[in-house]
C-alpha cells in the first residue's frame, strides 16, 4: 500500500492507495470522525458491488450506517440530489461529528462532497473512489459541485475531505471505457507539470489498459502526488492550479453542448487536451514533435483525439465564455510550452481558436 499525503495545514488529509484495501475503511474514518452515524452515498451499480464490504466495515468501528442511493451519471450531479441527501441526513438525525462518504466515481464523489461542505455548514467527509478517473482525479483535491442546465460544476465549493482510500482491485469491474477515461487524466498530469511520467506512460500504457495491479498503484500514486503539491500551492485556484484544467476549457463545453452522458468526462477533457495541442502549435508555442507526441498517446489510451464534428464551433466558443474558468467573458485556455510544462492564456483571438477546435 501506498499512502500520499496532502500538506494542507488543519486540512492535511492521506489519500491510501492498494489493492483489497476496502475492508480496512472503517478503522481509518474512525481516526478522522468521532461521529456514531455515516451517510454512505453511492448509485445502485457501485452499492451492489461494495456496498456490504464498506457498511460492515464502517459498522466494525461503532458507526451506524445510513445508504443514501442516487442516480447513475453526470445528470443526476444536480440540486435537487443535493436536497434528498439533506434531507436524508436531517431525518436519520446526523450532527456535525458524522461523516458523510462518498463510494463511487466522480459524480458521487462532487454531489456528496458538496451535501458534506454546506449540511450543518460541514460535516466529516470521506472519498472512496471507485473508478479511476475518481483516484487520479476527483476525489482529491477538495473540488465539490454540482452541474445546472447552462454550465458544469456552477454550484459548488472548495471543501477538502478526511481522507480519500481508493482501492485499485475496484478497478476491475469498470467497464473498459471508464478506464479510458480515467487514463485521459493520467496523461493529463504528464502534460502538465511531469515529463518523466509522461515518458512512463507511454512504455507502459499497455499494462494500465490490461489493469496491471502494480502498473495501476504507481499511476494513481504518481497522479495524486503531482496534483497534491498543485493543490498544496494553490488550494482555492487564484494561479497555479488552474493548470489542472488543461483540456477541460474545450471538454466541458463538449459535455453541456451534446447533454450530460453522451460524452464521459474523460473523453470530452482527451479531446479537448488534443485542440489544445493544435492550438499551442499554431500560436507556436508548442513543436510539432510534441504535439504528436501528446495525440499519439491519447489515440493509444483509445481516447478521441478531436471534437465531435455535430457541435458547431459558435456554440462551442460561447459555452467556453460562460464556464466559469472564464475571466469576463475571454477564452481561457491551459496551452502546453512542452510536454511537463504548461501556461494559463487568457483573451486569445476567437479565430485562431475557431480554426483549433475544428
Amino acid at each position: 500500500m501506498t499512502t500520499v499525503r496532502v500538506e494542507l495545514g488543519d486540512r492535511s488529509y492521506n489519500i491510501h492507495i492498494g489493492s483489497g484495501i476496502l475492508g480496512r475503511l472503517g478503522s481509518w474514518v474512525r481516526e478522522v470522525s468521532a461521529g456514531d452515524k455515516a451517510l454512505l452515498v453511492s448509485n445502485r451499480r457501485v452499492f451492489a458491488l461494495y456496498g456490504e464490504t464498506v457498511s460492515s466495515s464502517l459498522a466494525g468501528h461503532g458507526y451506524q450506517v445510513f445508504p443514501a442511493e442516487m442516480g447513475d451519471g453526470e445528470e443526476y450531479k444536480n440540486l435537487a440530489t443535493l436536497e434528498k441527501l439533506y434531507d436524508l441526513a436531517f431525518a436519520r438525525g446526523l450532527d456535525r461529528r458524522c461523516p458523510i462518504i462518498a463510494l463511487g466515481g466522480g459524480v458521487v464523489g462532487d454531489a456528496a462532497g458538496l451535501a458534506a461542505a454546506t449540511y450543518l455548514r460541514g460535516v466529516p467527509f470521506v472519498q472512496v473512489p471507485t473508478s479511476l478517473l475518481a483516484q487520479v482525479d476527483s476525489s482529491v483535491g477538495g473540488k465539490v459541485a454540482v452541474n445546472r442546465p447552462g454550465g458544469k460544476n456552477i454550484i459548488g465549493a472548495f471543501y477538502q475531505p478526511e481522507l480519500v482510500v481508493a482501492d485499485i482491485r475496484n478497478l476491475q469491474t469498470l467497464p473498459r471505457r471508464e478506464i479510458k477515461c480515467g487514463l485521459a487524466e493520467l496523461i493529463k498530469y504528464g502534460v502538465i507539470c511531469d515529463a518523466g511520467f509522461f515518458n512512463w506512460l507511454e512504455e507502459n500504457i499497455d499494462k494500465l489498459l490490461s489493469l496491471d495491479e502494480g502498473a495501476l498503484v504507481y499511476a494513481v500514486a504518481a497522479a495524486c502526488r503531482s496534483k497534491a503539491r498543485v493543490v498544496e500551492a494553490d488550494e482555492t485556484e487564484q494561479g497555479r492550479r488552474a493548470i489542472l484544467n488543461f483540456g477541460h476549457t474545450a471538454g466541458h463545453a463538449v459535455e453541456v453542448l451534446s447533454g450530460y452522458g453522451v460524452f464521459c468526462h474523460g473523453e470530452a477533457v482527451a479531446a479537448g487536451m488534443a485542440a489544445a495541442a493544435r492550438l499551442a502549435r499554431a500560436m507556436g508555442l508548442l513543436p510539432a514533435a510534441q504535439v504528436r507526441r501528446i495525440v499519439s498517446l491519447l489515440s493509444r489510451a483509445g481516447l478521441p483525439v478531436s471534437l465531435p464534428p455535430s457541435l458547431d464551433s459558435g456554440d462551442m466558443i460561447a459555452a467556453m465564455r460562460q464556464d466559469k474558468k472564464a475571466r469576463a467573458g475571454r477564452l481561457t485556455f491551459v496551452l502546453p510550452l512542452a510536454i511537463g510544462n504548461v501556461k494559463l492564456f487568457d483573451d486569445l483571438p476567437e479565430e485562431l481558436v475557431r480554426q483549433a477546435l475544428s
